[in-house]
């Protein structure tokens, strides 16, 4: 009977487990879809929006760097950072140290598109947020951190393995 109950009892940890990857994921789609959805009234999307915003924070990067701050492949990052230049939002440098490299740059024109991109998210924060209180929110900013890190922990377990 108690082995009963130990199998019993590891099913519900399983199921409770992936409910909560589940979870994590379907509003993570959602929080992205609601997103695109603002961003497309001023004629951008995510992708570009993240770029504008890395740039915004560290203007000038490398653009093979950028696409891994950025987790997308160089081809991918290459294709944004073009659409975006012919909008006059960026522009290719040449690398003084590298002349095989390029540098991706902000220019005035896109001040004012980040700044209504960052009222947009300003305002897309808040209404996400609504009627979650601060302990709720430090509390779950807590608790994906810490899933974020036993993720680390499981990875360099298995680095090691191999």
């Amino acid at each position: 009977m108690a082995y009963g109950l130990h199998i019993i009892s590891a099913l519900i940890i399983f199921v409770a487990v992936e409910r909560f990857a589940y979870d994590v994921v379907d509003t993570a789609r959602a929080i992205r879809r609601d997103f695109d959805r603002r961003a497309a009234i001023l004629g951008t999307t995510r992708a570009q929006w993240r770029v504008l915003a890395k740039l915004a924070r560290e203007d000038g990067q490398r653009q093979v760097e950028l696409a891994d701050a950025l987790d997308v492949e160089p081809i991918t990052l290459c294709r944004m950072v073009d659409r975006l230049a012919e909008a006059g939002l960026v522009e290719r440098r040449s690398d003084d140290s590298d002349r095989r490299a390029w540098r991706i740059h902000l220019t005035d024109t896109a001040k004012p598109v980040i700044a209504e991109l960052q009222a947009l998210a300003d305002v897309f924060h808040r209404d996400l947020l609504a009627g979650i209180s601060e302990v709720d929110r430090d509390l779950t900013l807590t608790v994906l951190a810490r899933v974020r890190a036993n993720l680390e922990q499981a990875e360099t377990g298995l680095e090691k393995a191999s």
